[in-house]
């Protein structure tokens, strides 16, 4: 499965996309993330343990606190994923305008 493949779909739980949006804020302790989210803290550690193999989060150790931080990695992941269809249509676009300005032009010769 490739990185982006394994980003959303740990992207496709409610739960997950809430912690992801609270670490886009900052980087936050278990304690931190949990407060607000209707699972417990052991849930929290499930969910970030899912998002850090989909390596959208990474956990910096400070003694004995985790800090869950946003991975730039995985996120870039997901981007160059939906790049490609960017690029696509832009260039499905490009040879339909194109088309059409060649059909017009074949027109007005045509007079």
């Amino acid at each position: 499965m490739s990185a982006s493949s394994k980003a959303f779909n740990a992207l496709g739980d409610p739960t997950r996309r809430a912690i992801f949006e609270k670490l886009r804020e900052r980087p936050l302790a278990v304690v931190d993330i949990a407060e607000g989210l209707p699972v417990s803290r052991p849930a929290v550690s499930q969910h970030l343990k899912v998002l850090k193999e989909a390596k959208l989060i990474n956990i910096k150790t400070y003694g004995t606190k985790n800090i869950y931080e946003v991975n730039r990695e995985g996120i870039l992941a997901m981007r160059n994923y939906l790049d490609k269809f960017w690029d696509q249509a832009l260039e499905n676009f490009k040879a339909l305008a194109e088309k059409a300005e060649k059909e017009k032009n074949d027109h007005q010769k045509n007079k």
